[in-house]
């Protein structure tokens, strides 16, 4: 197996390593502790091509691999977590989607802007009832001439109150269960499209998560993204996509939390010594790195398999899985390591440590992913 980068894959890694050291990292904390939505970062990914990284050209993206999206995500999360799931979202929730089962209308009119970074876009499957239960949709779509009628509530949506366009899921045949659920395109102004509640969070506070609220919302039946139920396959396939996005962000984190630990454990002393010559402190450092790498490796391994059109659902999984632990354990040693410190927000540690925990919730708890991965396991039993 060649583990080396290509020369394009290189310069990307590059130019998003000096767009995340350069404007992201110095504004990470204040956007933490503001609750401020990273607009200008947001314009800037979009200057670069990271907002539709694999969306071809004549759809405004830049073209590119998986694992070229992959290398740049990972220097944004290991920034700033908030902005690169900023990033993901519109990559692979919402770009991804869109391009395989929309139509050229509504490539042209839900996708083209939204490669380009011009829109945001964001994904609604969540709501205050049905979390990992995904299949019993509450939310309806009932047909009306040419139109569908939508009503009722999604939870949890990252990028939601800045969101010009959603890919919402509802249900337009109860009776045929997860077969009744079907996929639609919807623009933020709407009639009876709105934002409700903004969620106040523990962690990655820089990215916007919200309801949205739909009531009576009247769309063209030109705005069913695929066939009418057709939406559970849709949210499934999007989900393997987007789970490689949360390893990667998972991996950022926990890199940032162990090079943070590396740089403090040099500078700290204690009985006369800085603490990284510490017997503890160095296995510390090393079941870190180990983690990390191993994080890592997994997460090019899914990636790899999605660029080379091979089975990537449970390698997704596997990753997802195993970076987002990862990126909980090694937040929680870096916040060991500063001692005291770890637990103040002068240092970033304590924001490793909140922003770590979601990746292993969203996008498919860790027990969905389990789930995922013994299903595949045992398939042909």
């Amino acid at each position: 197996m060649d583990f080396a980068l290509s020369d394009e894959q290189k310069m990307i890694q590059q130019m998003a390593r000096d767009f995340a050291e350069k404007d992201v990292a110095p504004m990470a904390s204040l956007l933490d502790q503001k609750a401020q939505f990273p607009s200008q970062h947001v314009a800037k990914m979009a200057e670069l091509g990271l907002m539709g990284m694999m969306v071809p050209p004549e759809w405004g993206g830049s073209g590119l691999d998986t694992v070229s999206y992959v290398l740049a995500l990972e220097e944004i999360s290991a920034a700033c977590a908030s902005t690169g799931v900023t990033m993901s979202v519109n990559n692979s929730l919402y770009c991804a989607p869109v391009q395989k089962f929309g139509t050229e209308a509504q490539k042209e009119r839900f996708l083209k802007a939204y490669a380009l970074g011009q829109k945001l876009g964001c994904y609604g499957l969540s709501e205050p009832g049905t979390g990992s239960d995904a299949a019993h949709q509450q939310t309806t779509a009932k047909k009306d001439g040419d139109s569908y009628i939508l009503n009722g509530r999604k939870n949890f949506i990252t990028n939601g109150p800045h969101a010009d366009a959603a890919l919402l899921f509802a249900m337009t045949d109860k009776e045929k269960g997860n077969k009744g659920i079907s996929a639609f395109l919807v623009e933020k102004e709407t009639p009876g499209y709105s934002i409700g509640k903004i969620e106040k969070k523990l962690g990655i506070c820089a990215s916007s998560t919200s309801e949205i609220v739909l009531e009576d919302c009247r769309i063209p039946k030109g705005h069913l993204l695929g066939e009418e139920g057709q939406g559970f396959k849709v949210a499934m396939w999007t989900l393997d996509g987007g789970r490689i996005g949360i390893a990667t962000q998972a991996v950022g984190i926990a890199r940032a939390s162990l090079e943070a630990a590396i740089r403090y454990s040099k500078e700290r002393e204690a009985f006369g010594q800085a603490i990284c010559h510490f017997q503890t402190i160095q296995n510390y450092l090393a079941e870190m790195a180990t983690r990390v790498d191993a994080a890592r490796l997994l997460t090019y391994q899914a990636a790899w398999n999605k660029d080379n059109n091979l089975s990537y659902s449970k390698e997704a999984a596997m990753a997802k899985n195993f970076a987002s632990e990862a990126a909980v354990w090694c937040a929680d040693r870096c916040v060991q390591i500063f001692g005291g410190y770890g637990y103040v927000k002068e240092y970033p540690a304590e924001r490793y440590y909140r922003d770590a925990k979601i990746t292993e919730i969203y996008e498919g708890t860790s027990e969905i992913q389990k789930m995922v991965i013994a299903r595949s396991l045992l398939r042909d039993c």
